[in-house]
C-alpha cells in the first residue's frame, strides 16, 4: 500500500526502510494504542499526501501538531473546520490582511494551501494530548530533515517560509541558490511583535514565484 499516494513514495522510500524509522513506527503503534495521541493516525501524512513533491512551490515548517481536542489534522498551523482559531494562525492571518489585504476567515482549515502547492510540514508530526514537544527526538525529525533536503536538491525555484528559532534551524539544510529562504520570529502572541508583523512573507513569495515564471499562491483562506 503506498503511504503518500503521490511522488514522495519513490522519493521516501529506502528513507522509511531505515532502523530509525522502523523503530519510530513501533513506538507510535504503542502510543497510539496507550495514549491519546494526535493527529488521528490516519491523517499523520496529511500534508504529504496533499502537496507532492512536484507541486511544492512554497513550504511552511511548523514544529509539532496542536495537541488540543480535535485540532490537529496533519497540516501545520491548520485545524479542522469548526474548531477556534489557534492564536499563531490568527496573527498570519493579521499580516495576510495587512500584507495583501485578505480578510480574517472563520475558520482555521488550510487545506486550500495544500491544495495550491503549500507544503505545511511540522518537523514532529505527532504528539500526546495536551504535551506540546512530547514526541520530540523519536526519529520524526530525521525524516523531516530529509525531506527538507529532498526539497533543496529540486530544480524548480522554491519558497521556505521559517518562522521561530526551531525553524530556522532547518536553514542549514537549503543550500541551494535557486530557492528563496524567508525567517522571522514565531507568528505566536509571544513574539509577532518582534518582526513576524510586517514581514510581508506572502507578498514577497508571490513575487518571487512570478519571478520564477510560476503560478502565485492565492492565499486568502475561504469563509466555510
Amino acid at each position: 500500500m503506498k503511504l503518500f499516494g503521490n511522488d514522495w513514495d519513490n522519493l521516501l522510500q529506502e528513507e522509511l526502510k531505515k532502523d530509525y524509522y522502523l523503530q519510530l513506527r513501533e513506538f507510535l503503534k504503542s502510543e497510539y494504542r496507550t495514549k491519546i495521541i494526535y493527529p488521528d493516525m490516519y491523517k499523520i501524512y496529511e500534508a504529504l499526501r496533499l502537496t507532492s513533491y512536484q507541486d511544492t512551490k512554497v513550504v511552511i515548517l511548523g514544529q509539532d501538531p496542536y495537541h488540543g481536542p480535535g485540532q490537529a489534522h496533519g497540516l501545520a498551523f491548520s485545524v479542522q473546520g469548526g474548531i477556534t482559531v489557534p492564536p499563531s494562525l490568527i496573527n498570519i492571518y493579521k499580516e495576510l490582511e495587512s500584507d495583501l489585504g485578505c480578510y480574517i476567515p472563520n475558520n482555521g482549515c488550510l487545506v486550500p494551501w495544500a491544495e495550491q502547492g503549500v507544503l505545511l510540514l511540522n518537523t514532529s508530526l505527532t504528539v500526546i494530548a495536551g504535551q506540546a514537544n512530547s514526541h520530540r527526538n523519536k526519529g520524526w525529525e530525521i525524516l523531516t530533515d530529509r525531506i527538507i533536503q529532498l526539497l533543496n536538491e529540486k530544480t524548480t525555484s522554491t519558497v521556505f517560509l521559517l518562522w521561530g528559532n526551531n525553524a530556522k534551524g532547518k536553514s542549514v539544510l537549503i543550500t541551494n541558490r535557486r530557492h528563496l529562504v524567508l525567517t522571522s520570529v514565531h507568528p505566536s502572541p509571544l513574539s509577532a511583535n518582534r518582526g513576524f508583523f510586517g514581514c510581508r512573507h506572502f507578498s514577497r513569495a508571490n513575487d518571487f514565484l512570478t519571478g520564477t515564471g510560476q503560478q502565485i499562491i492565492d492565499w486568502q483562506i475561504p469563509d466555510i
